[in-house]
């Protein structure tokens, strides 16, 4: 495959005159541009893009200044991943986001077409898990619509303003406590779920979105499960990178000895 030259040019305000690269490489050209404004703005249509979010693109990809896009970076892209863009939208609040209390009900409202109730419930109950056995936090499952995180598949438009876009792309997306819509966690109904490495794991998604639902953004680790693509890991010896438990910790506490999870 061919590469071409990802400048930083491409990220100064659009009025700017952008180089031009060669005509077999404007697919891939234009699709990292797209993916820049879809994941890296507030809004797709707003120009200005600021020096911050110029490095987080770089950071989060372990792409340095002379933005190679080689065949690894284009794989990288085209990895499927979460939806939640780095920064804030109108939905999200930056900065520190957390719930006011250690105890949190959750809601299943919906099932994927191809998993069994009882089995996608006691992969929630192990994603929650994976943050309530280093916190303070406790979960409960709860069938009232009050529930503290709620938990649902859609397809496509489904009235969050963050449509899903079929198999393969973004997998599901969360909300930040302090957001418009706390603890609501959306997976793409569209995927192949499963409980293993067939289609897309869903305790490792759930866990990651959870992990949103939280007050967790994003991490530029890539052992972290709240990095922003999707890799598999077998669940049975899955467990929290040193970066998740440190963050998570740092707006929960950590669990003392005496608790049980």
């Amino acid at each position: 495959m061919q590469t071409s030259i990802l400048t930083v040019t491409i990220f100064l305000p659009c009025c700017l005159a952008l180089p031009v690269p060669p005509a077999t490489d404007l697919e891939g050209w234009d699709f990292v541009k797209d993916y820049f404004h879809r994941f890296f703005l507030s809004k797709k249509e707003s120009p200005v893009l600021t020096q911050e979010k110029q490095t987080q693109f770089l950071q989060q990809f372990h792409l340095n200044r002379t933005g190679l896009l080689d065949e690894q970076m284009h794989t990288m892209l085209h990895q499927p991943r979460c939806g939640v863009p780095a920064g804030s939208n109108s939905s999200i609040s930056t900065g520190r986001s957390k719930w006011n209390k250690y105890t949190l009900t959750y809601r299943i409202i919906n099932y994927p077409d191809a998993m069994k109730p009882l089995t996608v419930r006691d992969i929630i109950y192990n994603a929650v898990s994976m943050w309530s056995n280093v916190t303070p936090l406790t979960f409960k499952q709860v069938q009232s619509e009050d529930a503290d995180i709620k938990i649902s598949f859609w397809k496509w438009a489904h009235g969050d303003g963050w449509p899903f876009d079929g198999p393969d792309g973004v997998l599901g997306h969360a909300f930040l406590p302090n957001s418009g819509n706390p603890g609501v966690v959306h997976f793409d109904k569209d995927e192949h779920w499963s409980p293993s490495n067939r289609g897309y794991n869903l305790f490792l998604v759930a866990t990651h979105e959870i992990g949103h639902s939280l007050g967790l953004q994003h991490s530029g680790d890539q052992s972290s499960i709240m990095y922003p693509t999707y890799w598999y890991h077998n669940p049975g010896t899955f467990h929290l990178s040193a970066d998740d438990i440190q963050r998570i910790q740092k707006l929960y506490g950590k669990r003392c000895r005496s608790e049980t999870p």
